[in-house]
């Protein structure tokens, strides 16, 4: 069965997202990039919302980013995709697929299907969609040291705590530190 890891990068107070969707905040370079470029050999599948496909699709497939991250955008671009949209007819993003329905079901079945393991980029809505009924098997938690001015929390409302287990973590030069979580089965 494949594992669904979840990437979220937040600020120091728990924001994955700033106000009008910004992101501008978050440190992506140098070592950041370095370990983007490693995760991405290993071919999972890529998981997005609509806003962080839109997002995403807006700069990985441009010069500019072959030009900044060479490795990550080849990476991006060729992997496999899936974006969570009701509202998008077409997914022009080389590799990528719409779910349109039935997220749950569609990825359980992924799960089950598969022998490439899928990672969520983001995508705040999909994940608490997914953490609510425990099919997130790894959280990985960038936490970029910076606090925002104000933004919105990560897993906000949730029906129940979820307990996690540290497995691993690491610290960057810059301060930024990834921590690498299970869920804790109680």
């Amino acid at each position: 069965m494949a594992k669904l890891t979840s990437f979220t990068f937040i600020s120091l107070n728990g924001f994955y997202k700033g106000m009008n969707e910004d992101i501008s905040w978050h440190q992506h370079g140098g070592e950041e990039a370095e370990y983007s470029a490693e995760n991405l050999k290993s071919s999972n599948i890529l998981l997005f919302g609509r806003v962080t496909y839109e997002m995403m699709k807006s700069f990985w497939p441009t010069q500019m980013a072959y030009d900044s991250f060479p490795e990550v955008a080849r990476g991006m671009n060729n992997s496999e995709k899936f974006v969570v949209s009701k509202s998008l007819k077409t997914a022009d993003w080389k590799n990528t697929k719409i779910i349109k329905e039935n997220l749950i079901e569609k990825i359980t079945e992924l799960k089950k299907s598969n022998n490439k393991n899928i990672t969520l980029l983001g995508s705040g809505n999909v994940l608490k969609q997914l953490a609510k009924v425990n099919l997130i098997d790894e959280y990985q938690i960038m936490i970029d040291p910076i606090f925002i001015k104000n933004g919105e929390s990560i897993l906000d409302n949730l029906n129940e705590n979820i307990t996690l287990e540290l497995t691993k973590s690491k610290v960057f030069k810059n301060g930024t530190i990834l921590l690498y979580y299970k869920p804790r089965l109680i």
